[in-house]
């Protein structure tokens, strides 16, 4: 059947008069934030226990801004007599944002589920060098990863996320007690001059004066043999002539 001559000009039309009498609707950010979707991509975050730098991630990048640097360590056998196991170690986990381009292939491609998306946007910076974040930034988006539904309300946790909280726990209780620690070391330090003063030292200086001795003696007279003898006249020249 033909369409109609004008059919799209009267619709047109009815999507302009239904749309003209409602009120407009402006986003008050950020006084206001905004409803995004769940997974919606804002930002990567990185579970670090979960990676066990495959470099599959660094390697499928279109942008080639995940940088990844990591070392070999000799683990012992779990057993008597079993052969040493070496495995990578991470040192260091970074994503360029400033060359990002969002498009989750990281993500996808990560077999062990150690890249997630987070909702949040709002990271920008004065310094385009501020926008590669280390993997200790990348771990603080985690905390803002919206968890899965769960498939059963009653579940247990997920392992994943008793491990972070578990490693969040132990740094935590590691900066507590290296805190305690530094307090009782300074406190004796700042007990010290008082105890280098020696009040009852300065307290001595008046017993050594004795005031009271000095008040009731009285000096001593110069006695008459010590007066001072008187001097001999001269003789008269008349006396011998006579």
């Amino acid at each position: 059947m033909a369409p109609i001559p004008g059919s799209g000009l009267a619709k047109g039309l009815a999507v302009t008069l239904r749309t003209m009498t409602k009120k407009t609707v402006t986003a008050q950010y950020p006084d206001a934030q905004p409803e995004l979707p769940p997974r919606t991509r804002g930002v990567i975050g990185l579970f670090e226990e979960n990676c066990t730098v495959c470099m599959l991630c660094a390697r499928e990048c279109p942008d080639w801004c995940i940088y990844i640097d990591s070392h070999k360590e000799t683990v012992p056998p779990a057993a008597p007599g079993g052969r040493e196991r070496s495995r990578n170690v991470l040192d260091r986990f970074a994503i360029d944002f400033s060359l990002c381009m969002y498009c989750g292939i990281c993500i996808e491609v990560c077999p062990f589920d150690a890249l997630f998306w987070s909702p949040e946007f709002e990271y920008a910076e004065t310094d385009i060098h501020e926008l590669t974040h280390e993997r200790d930034k990348l771990r603080e988006w985690m905390w803002t990863v919206p968890a899965p539904p769960a498939l059963d309300p009653a579940a247990e946790e997920p392992k994943e996320l008793a491990a972070a909280r578990k490693t969040a726990e132990k740094l935590a209780a590691e900066a507590t007690a290296s805190a305690e620690a530094s307090e009782p070391a300074e406190q004796p330090a700042q007990a010290q001059p008082p105890a280098q003063a020696q009040p009852p030292a300065q307290a001595q200086a008046p017993a050594q004066a004795e005031p009271p001795a000095t008040g009731t003696s009285e000096p001593a007279k110069p006695s008459e043999s010590a007066k001072p003898s008187e001097p001999a006249k001269p003789s008269d020249p008349q006396d011998g002539e006579s």
